[in-house]
């Protein structure tokens, strides 16, 4: 006679489609009750649920044969669009990864439940339950994952592709300039470097999901590191951009110079000590107020600060503003850090220049960006360094700048 019994996993996958909507209800309260869903607040029940019934059906079907292979095409369909409309929705990867891990959670206990009801749920057969739960969700998790960094690539190509007309009209703009183009071609190239680098770590990261569900959580911090990099680099070629295109006529205004210093110790003090380095700060009590463009200044120390922090791995940084003779004053920086090779010295100003290679994480653009804010203040700028031993820079400005020279 043919075995006519329904097997313990196709009973779990009837339970499962029968209090569906309270499973859905259980998700819902965990996911608006968790402080990391950000943007899951925002949703309507439409909106939040999305494909996720399409998905838990394709589960119980796994469950019915016991065979996820039997549905994988579906659910990597619906994986696909669940990922393309939270991209839409504006979710972060680890918010993504996050609610469908509390998914998973509410069906683990779903099925905990159901064991306690029903005897002919063996451990045997509850193993391989949640081993299919754990497969489906890792497939669920990394499809949609793929198809999120998918539609963020074809964002990155969209920016790159903006950043490139935008270095178009830079080269048009100051073809006086003798080597404008050969830089401006230099910044294409080292984009395109840097991004094609994050997209690959994106890729490592997706593919040790893919393979290694229990290592999701070390991926997602390597992707996050990644487009932590990604946003920075987009962040200073946007400030770049602004500076250099900025044909604006300079804005002038009174300056109080300690109030500046005193916003600069204390915006600086907690990155600096948090590496365990030391701050010394100093302010000439006889600078006062000067003529110049507040923002402009306060750009100038704050990525010279940054940088002498970055490539400082033990020691101390120094901030100083002094008063030279009766018509200028001074910003210093300097570090106890990996300092500047002399053969490097000639190119410490140019995009994309780094000091201590791929080791330290940077774009190349702080200096640059100083650099051209020093032109527009008329600010001359100094530095000596000595490799192993740390770099002092210090720039001298007119205590009254004239706009016009």
């Amino acid at each position: 006679m043919t075995d006519t019994r329904v097997s313990p996993l196709r009973k779990f996958a009837d339970y499962v489609r029968a209090e569906r909507l309270q499973l859905t209800e259980q998700w819902m309260n965990a996911v608006a009750s968790d402080v990391d869903l950000v943007e899951a607040d925002k949703l309507t029940y439409q909106q939040l649920a999305d494909h996720l019934p399409e998905i838990l059906e394709e589960l119980c079907a796994a469950l019915d044969s016991e065979d996820l292979e039997r549905v994988e095409t579906s659910i990597e369909r619906n994986a696909r669009k669940h990922g393309n409309v939270r991209w839409r929705q504006g979710y972060r990867i680890e918010e993504l990864v996050r609610e469908l891990d509390l998914f998973h959670q509410v069906l683990d206990e779903a099925l905990e439940a159901f064991a306690e009801q029903d005897n002919a749920l063996t451990r045997r057969h509850e193993g391989r339950a949640r081993r299919l739960i754990a497969e489906a969700f890792s497939m669920v998790a990394y499809t949609s994952i793929r198809e999120v960094v998918s539609e963020r690539d074809r964002k990155i190509d969209e920016y790159t592709g903006q950043l490139e007309r935008a270095n178009h009209e830079l080269i048009l703009k100051q073809r006086l300039v003798g080597d404008l183009y050969e830089s401006r071609m230099q910044i294409t190239r080292s984009v395109v470097h840097d991004l094609r680098n994050f997209l690959n770590a994106f890729s490592i990261a997706l593919q040790l999901i893919a393979r290694a569900p229990s290592k999701a959580d070390m991926a997602l911090t390597l992707a996050n590191r990644q487009a932590a990099d990604m946003k920075l680099l987009v962040d200073q070629m946007v400030e770049y951009a602004v500076v250099l295109g900025d044909a604006a006529p300079l804005t002038l205004e009174q300056v109080d110079a300690r109030e500046l210093y005193d916003e600069l110790v204390a915006s600086s003090r907690p990155l600096v000590e948090g590496k365990g380095l030391t701050l010394h700060a100093s302010c000439d009590p006889a600078l006062h107020a000067v003529t110049s463009n507040r923002l402009k200044l306060k750009q100038i120390a704050v990525n010279l600060l940054s940088n002498a922090t970055k490539y400082t791995k033990s020691g101390q940084v120094e901030l100083q503003f002094a008063m030279v003779g009766a018509q200028h004053w001074t910003i210093r920086v300097s570090d106890t850090g990996v300092g500047i090779a002399a053969s490097d010295a000639e190119r410490v100003f140019d995009e994309f220049e780094r000091a201590a290679g791929e080791e330290i994480p940077g774009t190349g653009l702080g200096l640059a960006i100083v650099r051209e804010l020093c032109r527009a203040l008329n600010g001359h700028i100094e530095f000596v360094s000595r490799e192993g031993v740390g770099t002092t820079f210090k720039i001298r400005f007119p205590v009254v700048l004239d706009a016009t020279q």
